[in-house]
């Protein structure tokens, strides 16, 4: 890894009490309707549910302990790494067990943060502590993107392939030739562009279809019948997308001074996008919903992240993939069962990209670090083992 005294400046989560105060203030003021009013918006059906929301706010104020979690994510190695061509990029790095531990990228995306793979961090750099083996260990490089938590924010908005070449950079900057890839949501995509322009990845590890390209045509019926469900999804389920790729200045004034509304815009998500067969409640804890909206809130980023939506509007008319490009590093494939925009068809996705492993697990949906961690976790160091031979 670089000299730190180059190119790393070590750093520490220290939120300013006032922030903390006027968060809480914001809370505990917000108007909520009457119970008569807000009688048909109790069902996840019509967006958040109030109850859902208001329970979650009474833990907020009354338990909830940023401080406490602000150690945790103070547990692990972190830094501010100055990288070439744009602002520095906040990341963890935490070196593996063993004689030459693989660099591993985590890569998360809206409207998580690093915070999703705070858990994994050593289970993945020494395995040896949990069961496994030391020689299995990855070194664990954990960024926030551009623009989101605690990395700062560019100065005008980029999407996946800017946000790509400014975690490629990021990697030389820290020393590392070669490595594998692991993303969801805007991972997926980040991680998808690295790979295609070659800048080091030996392996792509994603949970959601991140790579797109004129010239493969849905062909066979499943292919026709997943096209059809992909726009009933798109009819349904991406108005949050469509607003921040559109008009995300005005959707970041009005939440800027709402606590409650970004509580509320995120939450949704979570539940919607997450497998809830068991219940909401069984998949995410209050303290895990809460640390990840409070990275958004304590470092005011909730804009600067909606921006990068704005961004992959602006690639796609300026510098979209050549038709017919296809991924040819060799990828992995964690197929979650209830993420909300799903893989299509095997056959599709193998004309675009160079699948050499899939696997279909029986639980878990859009966020399966925080979800199935030790399925996301197993299926990492397989696809290593295979790619090792």
């Amino acid at each position: 890894m670089a000299d730190s005294n180059e190119t790393l400046e070590p750093f520490r989560v220290s939120v300013p009490q006032a922030r903390l105060d006027w968060i809480a203030a914001r809370v505990a003021a917000y108007p909520w309707p009457a119970a008569d009013e807000a009688g048909w918006a109790q069902d996840w059906e019509f967006g958040v549910s109030l109850l859902a929301l208001k329970d979650l706010c009474g833990y907020w104020l009354d338990t909830y302990d940023w401080r406490a979690w602000e150690a945790r994510l103070n547990a692990w190695p972190q830094f501010m790494a100055k990288v070439p061509g744009g602002p520095d990029i906040h990341c963890y790095v935490e070196r593996g067990s063993g004689p030459s531990p693989v660099p591993l990228l985590l890569l998360h995306g809206w409207p998580g943060s690093v915070f999703e793979f705070l858990h994994l961090i050593e289970p993945l750099a020494h395995p040896e502590r949990f069961g496994g083996r030391a020689e299995d260990g990855f070194t664990v490089i954990v960024p926030s993107l551009p623009g989101y938590g605690f990395s700062p924010c560019p100065a005008r908005p980029i999407g996946p392939r800017g946000m790509a070449r400014r975690m490629t950079a990021l990697m030389r900057a820290l020393g590392f030739d070669r490595y594998l890839i692991q993303g969801g949501d805007w991972g997926a995509l980040v991680g998808s562009w690295m790979a295609y322009e070659g800048g080091g990845c030996d392996g792509l590890h994603l949970n959601l279809m991140g790579w797109e390209a004129s010239g493969f045509p849905f062909e066979t019926d499943d292919e026709l019948a997943y096209a059809a469900r992909r726009a009933a999804i798109a009819d349904d389920g991406l108005g949050y997308a469509h607003q921040q790729r559109t008009r995300p200045q005005t959707l970041s004034v009005a939440m800027r001074d709402s606590p409650v509304g970004t509580c509320a815009w995120i939450l949704e998500k979570f539940h919607g996008w997450s497998d809830t067969r068991r219940g909401f409640e069984a998949v995410y804890t209050h303290d895990q919903l809460l640390t990840n909206i409070m990275i958004y809130l304590v470092t005011d980023s909730f804009s600067s992240a909606a921006w990068a939506y704005k961004g992959r509007e602006l690639e796609r008319t300026g510098e979209p993939p050549p038709a017919g490009a296809r991924l040819t590093v060799p990828t992995a494939i964690a197929n979650f069962p209830r993420e909300f925009i799903p893989f299509p068809p095997r056959s599709y996705v193998e004309r675009l990209i160079n699948v050499v492993r899939w696997t279909d697990f029986a639980e878990g949906g859009h966020f399966p670090a925080l979800e199935r961690p030790d399925d996301l976790r197993r299926d990492i160091q397989a696809f290593a083992r295979q790619l090792r031979g």
